[in-house]
């Protein structure tokens, strides 16, 4: 099957295939604004389909569906993970539907196919008195309250894990987030979700005074000379990107001495969880979390328990 991280090896596939798979990589991010990590990945896994059709001497645009269940069941032998398997089913049916609707292919055998149920689990949240752990890190003082100097890069992660925290932003969002959108004045920003979707979200106090810290006595010092339209940068005075973002939050993790298998990611768990558990409604949450879906969203009632008794405790007639 070759290993999913590889590159595509293109010598091994039908040269046709890969230009059309270049060509609807091009449309998501052209048309449908997709990100540079999504389009590489959908890349990957259709090159991959492609190697195993040019292996299986199948022509991959007229693969009928019992041809495709084969191949996600030699993913399933290959010991493919489940969240791989519909990964790769996903990007199958986008570019069938993609050849079918710009008129290069009459067949659709992705659409028929239903890939391996995943078992659902609960997202990561983290507890109230491992944030405080966590946010000390960099903060003016200790776990234990007392003060510490602070460097430049201290200030930056502070804000960043703040910022994470405080409008539960993906990585993705706070990498792209540009100084120009943050609003001090009306205590918001404006970020740029999947398929460069625009929100606004509100930000606490606590958050945009780190923010406005690393701003003013950090930012300047790290950008050493250089201008940068990007609100959150480097040592040297680039864009953070978002390994460098997972790479800070898992040193935090491990100085905090919390769990480092958590991901940032975790961080837009807690906020929303937070939020409900603060009384905040399920559709004000979806629209700062920017989900397309209210069924996205409501996974967070699960963690939130207290949020159901306050529910059930105002709404039912009997308290």
């Amino acid at each position: 099957m070759g290993d999913v991280g590889l590159p595509p090896d293109e010598d091994a596939c039908d040269p046709q295939t890969v230009s059309l798979v270049e060509g609807f990589c091009d449309a998501l991010r052209v048309e449908h604004g997709a990100s540079v990590h999504t389009v590489r990945a959908y890349r990957i896994d259709l090159m991959g389909y492609a190697r195993w059709a040019s292996r299986e001497n199948i022509d991959p645009l007229t693969a009928t569906h019992k041809q495709l269940r084969r191949y996600l069941g030699e993913l399933d032998h290959a010991q493919y993970s489940r969240t791989t398997i519909n990964r790769r089913l996903a990007a199958l049916r986008s570019f069938f539907r993609w050849l079918n609707v710009t008129g290069r292919t009459d067949c659709d055998p992705a659409s028929v196919l239903s890939g391996p149920r995943q078992q659902k689990s609960l997202p990561h949240v983290i507890r109230t008195s491992d944030m405080v752990k966590l946010l000390s890190v960099y903060g003016k003082r200790d776990a234990a309250g007392n003060p510490r100097e602070q460097t430049s890069t201290d200030m930056r992660n502070l804000a960043l894990l703040e910022f994470l925290y405080a409008c539960g932003a993906r990585v993705s969002e706070a990498s792209g987030l540009l100084a120009a959108n943050v609003d001090f004045e009306r205590g918001q920003v404006k970020v740029f979700g999947k398929g460069a979707k625009e929100r606004i979200i509100p930000l606490h106090d606590l958050a945009l005074s780190s923010m406005r810290t690393y701003l003013l006595l950090a930012r300047p010092t790290l950008l050493r000379d250089k201008a940068s339209d990007f609100f959150f940068v480097s040592t040297r005075g680039n864009g953070m990107t978002t390994d460098a973002i997972r790479k800070m939050f898992k040193e935090a993790l491990r100085a905090a001495g919390l769990d480092e298998t958590l991901s940032p990611h975790a961080l837009r768990h807690t906020f929303a969880t937070d939020l409900l558990d603060g009384g905040a409604d399920l559709r004000s949450v979806q629209e700062m979390l920017g989900h397309a879906s209210l069924s996205t969203t409501q996974i967070y009632t699960h963690l939130s328990p207290g949020r159901l008794k306050q529910v059930h405790h105002r709404a039912h007639p009997r308290g």
